[in-house]
């Protein structure tokens, strides 16, 4: 976050900003504020400064900023204070005005490996983080998180040794396998035993202290009863909540320690999932005279499920709550935003909490398109004229929360750009009517594979026509949603979307 000396009267503390008066030296306090800051999102400290009972601030002045400034690299660099100094030099400048000077400290948010940074040299009662009302002293359970997230090998790895491969639930196994099949028509794993194919997904893994295949993590989630999932995850728990009538509590309901389904993800998320569009009123496409029912909303909603799954922490509490009511739909997880909120908003970055879980779903077609997902729901919503997705963080303990709405939005800048990208899909589609034109676009969504990426020249090769009327078909692909272009002029590449 900037500091803009000019716009000083305009600013307020919040949970990006903190002041400091420092007349007696380097506060105390600091370096609370400096984990808080690192933990979260980073922020600015203000040293010199004093806020006021209305919010604003007024300086104070430094005695000796010099000094102050030495002091400050000098106990940063102290691994007995800090665990870690995230800053350069030029992270602190000082200001001079006319009523004194003050030291400005910019503080970086940590990367996730970084995480926990903490101060006199105990992780767990040094470990700060920052809310709207403050710093606050993290719990032993947010510790723990953070150093889960630190390897790249992600929790939902880990072998289960002391448990056999008996503890997963056959029928479901062999639904997800028929799902697979389906989705890969004759892939190379179809006749392999149960046992090696749980090992190829990541469902199974072999153990260096018995040379025998125990399940993962992951593979407990996916395809275990929920009271053996317990045993490993004594926190576990999902929930589906559907409150279509306001005067009832809730007119369906579905949870995991019901006893009378598996309880597993796998189980949850196709059930979920049909309730979630079993209500939507979406319009059928036709692709030739073919319906085609699976709508970007469809889609866009599988993408938000797994996203919710794979992003979980299930050692937190709560556990995952979905919440659909006659406009909206809420899909709640524990667990941060491992890559941050802005980051997950602009995409290109898949750094999912459950690797192991995420390759599952990829293979049956489910969540392929890593670290665009949240963007794409984001525009689909805009294409429908629905009010923007809202995306929100809590802590204390960590909660990741999807807030999607079918309310029309009201603004005319959104309702213009959604007005202008559904006349381009209109137009693509008049395009695409074209005899020739629907044979050419057929003929490439056919050839192209959906994992690999290709350049118009190949493209062109493949369909024997000159490369300019290549780039014009593969508009219309984008417009249509079928693929999706990365990269500018010579260097961009053309993928298939699943």
């Amino acid at each position: 976050m900037n500091f803009d000396i000019s716009q000083f009267d305009s600013y307020r503390e919040d949970n990006r900003r903190e002041v400091k008066k420092a007349k007696g030296g380097l506060p105390v306090s600091l370096w609370e504020t400096y984990s808080a800051f690192a933990n979260c999102y980073g922020g600015v400290i203000i040293l010199g400064v004093k806020e006021n009972k209305d919010g604003s601030w007024h300086m104070t002045g430094l005695d000796n900023a010099a000094k102050l400034r030495r002091d400050f690299w000098d106990t940063i660099h102290n691994k007995n204070k800090v665990s870690i100094n995230l800053l350069t030099d030029n992270d602190v400048e000082i200001f001079e005005e006319n009523s004194g000077v003050i030291m400005v400290i910019h503080v970086p948010k940590a990367k996730r490996e970084q995480k926990p940074v903490y101060i006199n040299g105990d992780m767990f009662s040094g470990t700060f983080r920052r809310n709207w009302e403050g710093d606050y002293h993290c719990d032993r359970s947010e510790v723990l998180a953070m150093l889960r997230d630190q390897p790249e090998e992600t929790a939902d790895m880990k072998i289960l040794q002391d448990m056999s491969l008996d503890v997963l639930n056959s029928e479901t196994v062999h639904a997800y396998r028929n799902r697979h099949m389906a989705y890969r028509r004759e892939h190379v794993w179809e006749r392999l035993s149960d046992e090696e194919y749980l090992e190829r997904i990541g469902a199974a893994r072999m153990s260096a202290r018995d040379h025998v295949l125990h399940p993962t993590a992951a593979g407990l989630l996916m395809f275990g009863e929920e009271y053996k999932i317990l045993y490993e995850f004594p926190e576990y728990f999902l929930d589906y909540r559907e409150v279509l009538d306001p005067t009832i509590r809730w007119t369906d309901r579905l949870q995991s320690s019901s006893g009378d389904w598996t309880g597993n993800l796998f189980d949850f998320f196709f059930r979920v999932y049909g309730k979630l569009v079993k209500d939507l009123k979406i319009p059928f496409k036709l692709e030739g005279i073919t319906r085609i029912d699976d709508t970007p909303v469809h889609k866009a909603l599988r993408e938000a499920l797994a996203n919710c799954i794979v992003n979980t922490d299930f050692y937190f509490p709560r556990g995952i709550v979905i919440r659909k009511d006659a406009d909206s739909i809420v899909m709640e997880n524990p667990g941060s935003i491992r890559t941050g909120k802005e980051q997950m908003l602009k995409g290109g970055i898949s750094d999912p909490r459950n690797k192991a879980l995420m390759k599952m779903f990829n293979l049956i077609g489910i969540g392929e398109r890593a670290g665009s997902g949240v963007p794409d729901i984001y525009s689909v919503w805009e294409q429908q004229g629905w009010k923007q997705p809202d995306v929100l963080e809590e802590y204390g303990p960590d909660r990741t929360i999807l807030k999607l709405s079918f309310v029309k939005n009201t603004d005319k800048k959104a309702l213009i750009k959604s007005a202008d990208k559904k006349a381009l899909i209109k137009n693509a589609d008049k395009k695409k009517l074209t005899n020739k034109t629907r044979q050419q676009l057929e003929k490439i969504t056919e050839w192209m594979e959906p994992d690999k990426e290709y350049r118009i020249s190949e493209i062109a090769e493949h369909l024997g026509i000159k490369e300019t009327r290549t780039r014009e078909l593969m508009r219309v692909l984008i417009q249509l949603e079928r693929i999706e272009a990365a990269g500018e002029n010579k260097g961009r590449r053309y993928r298939k979307l699943v």
